[in-house]
């Protein structure tokens, strides 16, 4: 008999591409906030209400909801969603599970490589590191303090988080945003070029997080981010590069992007390199070390 995975965050592109690599091997469940398939169940965290049918049998749970934080400005409520959509959902999880008595076996939660702040330096950061002290720093440290709870509480056997890098996708995020201007002859380093852009192929986090799934022995903070580190100015010249198109513009400068982003511009305009060694040497291997071999892999589907 399949053991069952319940996931959140179920319209996200991790979750469908997941699920997929998933379904062989085990019953996969959703969580969601408009049922549409019979695997799906329920809930919604204004109310704090869930389909508690979602949890019979349940053996592994992979949390991924959270909202975007590059969607919007961060206006004051827009931080608290931010926050609340990955640490009240945590919270309706780890009640639910206790209410019904459950354990189980693995609780993996997404989460963020600005663990470490927001900043560009020389340092590569690793899992050792302290977080950092800035907004995005402090919704990570909030996000992995509601994952470590499921095995103070005893819920969990263990605890993986996956500190996850800009994940790279054809039709969403932030490579499409990058390659379209790109192939319109008009795209540019942002700022400096200089901010590290830490990055991850689409299905290489999602193997990573089959990967955490199947070994028993991975447990704790992972980053996953790919071997090679490249700063904005290399990612904008190798997109280009790909994609057999000119670079001629000059960067844009940080203050445009300051007066349209607000405080958000702070992601775009810095970023520091974060070390993948740890889960490297746990085991796994990237299927796509480099970007340039990611980037034309993408760009040919």
């Amino acid at each position: 008999m399949k053991e069952t995975i319940l996931i959140t965050g179920a319209g996200g592109s991790i979750a469908r591409k997941l699920s997929e690599r998933l379904q062989p091997d085990f019953e996969i469940r959703f969580l969601t906030r408009k049922k549409k398939n019979l695997n799906d169940f329920e809930w919604d965290l204004k109310n704090k209400t869930i389909d508690e049918n979602a949890f019979n049998n349940v053996s592994h749970i992979i949390h991924l909801a959270g909202a975007n934080i590059a969607e919007k400005r961060w206006t004051a409520e827009r931080k608290q969603e931010i926050i609340k959509s990955r640490t009240d959902s945590a919270q309706l999880l780890l009640k639910t599970l206790k209410k019904k008595n459950i354990r189980l076996k693995t609780f993996i939660s997404a989460s963020g490589i600005n663990y470490y702040g927001t900043e560009t330096t020389e340092h590569i950061f690793t899992e050792n590191d302290p977080s950092g002290n800035d907004f995005l720093s402090k919704v990570v440290v909030l996000w992995e303090k509601s994952a470590d709870q499921f095995k103070e509480n005893n819920v969990a056997e263990r605890v993986v988080k996956i500190r996850t890098a800009v994940v790279l996708t054809e039709n969403e995020g932030a490579l499409p945003k990058m390659s379209t201007p790109i192939k319109l002859g008009i795209g540019s380093p942002i700022g400096t070029g200089k901010q590290y852009m830490p990055w991850i192929h689409i299905d290489d986090i999602c193997r990573i997080y089959e990967f955490a799934l199947k070994n028993e022995s991975v447990e704790g903070a992972f980053n996953a981010t790919a071997p090679e580190h490249s700063n904005n100015h290399y990612f904008t010249k190798t997109i280009a590069k790909v994609l057999k198109k000119p670079l001629f513009m000059p960067n844009i400068p940080g203050f445009i992007l300051k007066l349209l982003f607000g405080e958000l511009s702070v992601a775009l305009l810095e970023g520091s390199r974060a070390s993948s060694e740890k889960i490297r040497k746990a085991g796994f291997e990237f299927k796509f070390p480099d970007l340039e071999n990611a980037l034309k892999n993408l760009f040919r589907k």
